[in-house]
């Protein structure tokens, strides 16, 4: 591929590290994340032939290889179930833990919606069967979305919003073993709030990225310490879908996702910081259906997985930044 990142400000010196297109086999591939575990590097995606609906979802995982090169690891799939939105965690038992949604439609309509776990056991070769995820019942209604799982200190994270038009509020749930979720405290966010990524800061606080369908529309950015009950956000300037967030090493958060312009979409890297400002660092090779990035950083490297329609088809792509350079174009 020969294609160059779109920058806020100064050339970031890439060299010859560019995106480069993993996932293709399926009309449609989108929907990614990234995680290393037992040394090994993994993307997972989901592949149909549209963005919703069509033909139900299957999640591809591919691992890289010692020449950098990905191979397919795993295809997992439901009959008469659309898997959806994959994501990636290593529990505190070192097993790979793939969490997807299983949407259940009749006439076009989603009737019924299931959360999912597979776990890939260290060394092993396969993972094992998808397992039902079992929602706190003082939360739970038949649409729930486990967005993403963030383990810190033994107990993993995520939250849960219902997937459907005019719904309202987000939850944050713990888990200890990835299956049962206990609801710990929601959020104090209007304006359709969604998709969430939570992560820990380096002195143990939980921050969480979310997006916003409603009202202004813009994503909010806050932080919380343990119980995790009191929560303060700041509305950042922008509408951000499908956003990720990862703290570098120097403390900088970093997040990527959906941006809105009027000569359309894009996948963008900014800076955010608590006090609700955003600094735009870089857009990726991008445009139409695109976003959902997944990322990870290893030393002085960002690893970067998201798709895009930008060459016709929507397909899944890699990217392997140094951070100084990233950071070079502030």
């Amino acid at each position: 591929l020969s294609l160059a990142l779109s920058l806020a400000s100064s050339a970031l010196p890439l060299g010859d590290l560019e995106p480069v297109c993993i996932g293709d086999t399926a009309p449609h591939n989108a929907f990614t994340d990234i995680a290393r575990a037992g040394g090994r590097l993994f993307c997972v995606y989901r592949e149909s032939d549209s963005h919703a609906l069509g033909s139900d979802g299957k999640i591809r995982v591919l691992v890289q290889q010692r020449d950098s090169s990905w191979e397919s690891f795993a295809l997992i799939e439901e009959p008469s179930v659309d898997l959806r939105d994959p994501k990636l965690s290593v529990t505190p038992r070192g097993e790979l833990m793939l969490l997807c949604g299983g949407s259940h439609y009749v006439d076009r309509e989603l009737v019924k919606r299931r959360n999912l776990v597979a776990l890939l056991k260290p060394r092993a070769d396969t993972f094992g069967p998808l397992q039902v995820v079992e929602i706190d019942e003082a939360i739970r209604t038949k649409v729930d979305w486990l967005w993403r799982v963030t383990w810190h200190k033994g107990v993993g994270y995520g939250v849960v919003y219902q997937a459907i038009p005019g719904a309202s509020g987000v939850r944050l749930v713990s888990t200890r073993d990835g299956l049962h979720y206990d609801h710990v405290s929601t959020f104090p966010i209007t304006g359709e709030p969604n998709e969430v990524s939570l992560r820990f800061g380096k002195k143990g606080q939980m921050t969480a990225l979310i997006r916003r369908d409603g009202e202004d529309m813009a994503a909010y950015f806050g932080s919380a310490r343990a119980p995790y009950t009191e929560w303060s956000f700041k509305e950042l300037p922008e509408q951000m879908g499908g956003p990720n967030l990862v703290q570098l090493p120097g403390g900088e958060w970093l997040a990527a996702y959906r941006r809105y312009r009027p000569n359309g979409q894009r996948t963008a890297l900014a800076l955010i910081d608590l006090n609700g400002s955003l600094q735009q660092l870089a857009v990726l090779p991008s445009g139409g259906d695109t976003s959902y990035p997944g990322l990870l950083v290893e030393k002085d490297r960002l690893l970067i997985s998201y798709y895009s329609g930008h060459e016709g088809q929507t397909n899944v792509y890699f990217l392997d930044l140094e951070i100084e350079a990233l950071l070079s174009t502030r």
